[in-house]
C-alpha cells in the first residue's frame, strides 16, 4: 500500500465523523493507483454502454406497467433504461419463483429491487459488481485507512454493502437529498446509530461545479429523512477535494450529488459497508466465481459475505 498511515490523524477523522456525520481524507491514492482505477472504470463503462447487461427470461405480468411508471416518476431515466430495468426485474422475479412482494413496488426495500444503470437521461452511469468485473480493484475494499474508520463505526464484523463505480455526466442537474438504504424506508424516528457507512473514492477532482457531493453537517442526528428536493440548501457543505481522496459519510447523513455544469464527467468508486446483521445491497457470494474468490484475501472475502451468512442447519 502506497500510503503511510501515520501521516493521517485517524482519531481526528473519527471525531469529525461522529460530530459532523462526514469526513474527507485527501490524497490517499498514489498517482499510479489513481490512473489504473480510472482506466479500468472507463473501460467498463464504455463496454456496458455498448453492451448493456440485460438478462433474459421471466414473463411479463400486469403489474409491470406500474413498475415501469415507478421508475419514470422517481428517476431521470430514458425509455430504453426503463425497459432494461423491467427485463432485470422479470429475470429476478422468475429466479425467485414469482414470489410477490407484500407491498407496492414503490415501498419495496431498495435492497430488493434494481436501480438504474444509466440515469440523467443516459448522461450518467453506474457499473455494479466491480469486484466481479475487476477483481484487481478489491484492494480498495480493505484499504487500511477506510477499514479502520468503518470498523470503528460499525464494528469489527461489518460487511460490504455495495461496490460500484459512478460517472455523473456533463450538464446534469444533480440528485435528490436522501439518506442511504434502507433508512429511507424505515419509520421515523430513524435509529440513533448509522446502519451503513459510505466511502467514495474520488477519480476526478470534486469541485463545486462538477457534481461534487453535498452533505448537511450534523444531519445524522436529525433521525429523519430529508424532504424530497434536488435544490441547494443554506446549510449544505460541498465536499471538494482532489482526485485520489476519499469522502466518508454515515448512512443517516443527508446528502446528494450536486449538478455538473462542466463539459466532463465526474467519476468515483463507491464502497458502502453495513453492520453484519443487515442484509446487504449486493449478494456477492452467490454471484462470485469461486476461482476469483479463492484469489482474494480472507479479509476481503469476509467483507464480501463469505462466512457471514446463516449456516446450513442440519
Amino acid at each position: 500500500m502506497s500510503l503511510v498511515m501515520p501521516t493521517i490523524d485517524l482519531d481526528r477523522v473519527q471525531r469529525q465523523l461522529e460530530e459532523d456525520g462526514y469526513a474527507v481524507i485527501e490524497n490517499v491514492l498514489a498517482p499510479d493507483e489513481l490512473e489504473r482505477y480510472r482506466n479500468t472504470v472507463d473501460a467498463l463503462m464504455a463496454q456496458e454502454r455498448e453492451h448493456p447487461p440485460v438478462p433474459g427470461g421471466g414473463e411479463e405480468r400486469p403489474e409491470d406497467a406500474e413498475i415501469g411508471n415507478y421508475y419514470r416518476k422517481h428517476y431521470t431515466v430514458s425509455e430504453a433504461e426503463v425497459e432494461r430495468l423491467l427485463a432485470r426485474m422479470r429475470h429476478d422475479r422468475a429466479r425467485n419463483a414469482y414470489t410477490p412482494w407484500p407491498v407496492p413496488y414503490g415501498k419495496v426495500s431498495k435492497n430488493f429491487i434494481h436501480l438504474p444503470t444509466l440515469f440523467d437521461q443516459d448522461g450518467s452511469q453506474r457499473v455494479w459488481q466491480l469486484v466481479n468485473k475487476a477483481p484487481e480493484m478489491a484492494s480498495l475494499i480493505e484499504n487500511p485507512v477506510v477499514l479502520r474508520l468503518v470498523r470503528h463505526v460499525l464494528g469489527e464484523d461489518c460487511n460490504l454493502h455495495d461496490f460500484q463505480a459512478t460517472s455523473i455526466g456533463p450538464h446534469t442537474g444533480g440528485g435528490a437529498w436522501h439518506v442511504d438504504a434502507p433508512l429511507g424506508q424505515i419509520p421515523e424516528p430513524l435509529p440513533e446509530f448509522p446502519l451503513t457507512v459510505q466511502n467514495v473514492w474520488l477519480l476526478d477532482d470534486f469541485t463545486e461545479h462538477n457534481g461534487a457531493t453535498r452533505v448537511v453537517p450534523g444531519s445524522h442526528r436529525f433521525r429523519k429523512s430529508p424532504p424530497w428536493s434536488e435544490g441547494p440548501r443554506d446549510d449544505e457543505k460541498v465536499l471538494t477535494a482532489p482526485a485520489g481522496s476519499v469522502a466518508i459519510w454515515l448512512s443517516n447523513t443527508w446528502h446528494r450529488s450536486g449538478p455538473n455544469d462542466t463539459d466532463r464527467p465526474r467519476r468515483a468508486i463507491l464502497c458502502n459497508y453495513n453492520r453484519s446483521w443487515l442484509r446487504g445491497f449486493t449478494d456477492f457470494v452467490s454471484t462470485m466465481d469461486p476461482a476469483t474468490a479463492a484469489r482474494l484475501s480472507p479479509t476481503t472475502r469476509y467483507l464480501l459475505g463469505f462466512s457471514a451468512r446463516a449456516p446450513e442447519q442440519r
